[in-house]
């Protein structure tokens, strides 16, 4: 059987988990292997600030919570996202206004940001869909003329890069997520990037139970107490520990998942150049980090079929994200700005395959030759 997906593992983790357990007698949050993961992330991406968080959720609440949202204000993002990018606003009594994706990217369509925006609007919430980059430049240049904040959700996004710059660093803020699904794992987890100087006191206050105690900790201050509104978003010196073993090896993770994406391009272009399937398309400026490898096919009953045709020759496989706008949360915390045009054509299309550290070589051959001989 070939798996739609398995954790990264890396060796060196077991023995990082150890040694915080057993020589540091350290599991709490804010230990030395968060403080790696977090010095890593800093110098790999020239981030100003990385803070490890317990998920990607709890790093788009601490987002919200830095972009001061209050009841009322409007929030900008693609209704093709996972349920967090708007939970963490919704939260705060934001309205989400959802806007149209591109076709090529699966990226909300930066042309039509502009249209979305009212008095309300405070924040504009780009996803890169697969790794690959939304339209920054034009995301940023919207956002600074209508003085609005940007928070990135580059939940998908460790290793990619637009332009040069590490997706997550270009906003004001920009999210990670560490999830068994993603490229590097700690289980449960993810991180906050904080790009602007002025909001990264704030943030550890946050992140601290609304306390002071990381000022405490570096003597700053000979006590800490409570300051602000917050709560608890380090994650355990354990999870921080698999995770530092797998950022050791990032490059040839990446190289890896690179290889088995390519080779999956390679072996599907003849049925994309017969017209009976698309493939993914990663912009110039892009560096993507083949955190999946999708095709899309004709409509929903081809792909529901695809699905089923795969999972009988032990071959997993899965679609993605049902639009926000169309469920029964969206409906009532949001709105749809202008024309449905292409986030639920798209995604009733699209068909993820099997993509992960390690994948057989010869799987995406293999998986290749099997959604050929279904459109046979």
């Amino acid at each position: 059987m070939i798996p739609f997906n398995r954790p990264p593992v890396a060796e060196k983790s077991f023995a990082y988990m150890r040694q915080a357990a057993q020589e540091q007698n350290k599991i709490c949050g804010d230990g030395m292997f968060t403080q790696k993961c977090c010095a890593w992330m800093e110098k790999r991406f020239q981030a100003r600030k990385i803070l490890l968080t317990t998920s990607c959720t709890h790093a788009l609440e601490l987002a919200a919570l830095l972009c001061d949202i209050q009841p009322g204000d409007e929030v900008i993002m693609p209704s093709y996202t996972f349920v967090s990018t708007a939970n963490a606003f919704a939260l705060r009594g934001a309205k989400i206004v959802f806007v149209d994706i591109r076709p090529d990217t699966m990226n909300i369509d930066e042309q039509l940001i502009e249209a979305a925006i009212t008095p309300k609007t405070k924040v504009i919430v780009p996803v890169h869909y697969a790794g690959v980059a939304c339209e920054m430049d034009a995301v940023m240049e919207i956002a600074r003329r209508n003085h609005l904040l940007v928070v990135e959700d580059a939940a998908q996004g460790v290793m990619s890069s637009y332009k040069g710059k590490a997706l997550g660093t270009i906003g004001d803020l920009g999210c990670y997520s560490f999830h068994e699904t993603k490229n590097y794992s700690m289980g449960e987890g993810g991180a906050l990037a904080v790009n602007r100087p002025e909001l990264a006191e704030r943030a550890e206050i946050l992140r601290e139970k609304g306390t002071n105690r990381s000022r405490f900790l570096r003597g700053q201050v000979d006590k800490y107490t409570w300051v602000d509104i917050g709560s608890s978003y380090l994650p355990s010196e354990l999870n921080a520990a698999y995770l530092c073993g797998q950022l050791e090896i990032a490059d040839e993770i990446n190289e890896n998942r690179l290889k088995s994406w390519n080779a999956y391009r390679e072996a599907l272009l003849p049925l994309r150049d017969r017209g009976l399937i698309d493939l993914p398309i990663v912009p110039d400026e892009c560096r993507h980090n083949a955190h999946m490898f999708y095709i899309k096919v004709r409509d929903i009953e081809q792909r529901t079929e695809l699905i089923r045709f795969l999972k009988e020759r032990e071959i997993g496989s899965a679609f993605h994200y049902v639009p926000l706008h169309s469920s029964a949360a969206g409906l009532a915390r949001g709105i749809f700005s202008g024309a449905d045009h292409y986030t639920t054509r798209e995604s009733e299309r699209l068909l993820r395959l099997p993509m992960f550290f390690g994948l057989w070589e010869d799987a995406p051959e293999k998986v290749s030759r099997t959604v050929e001989e279904f459109f046979l």
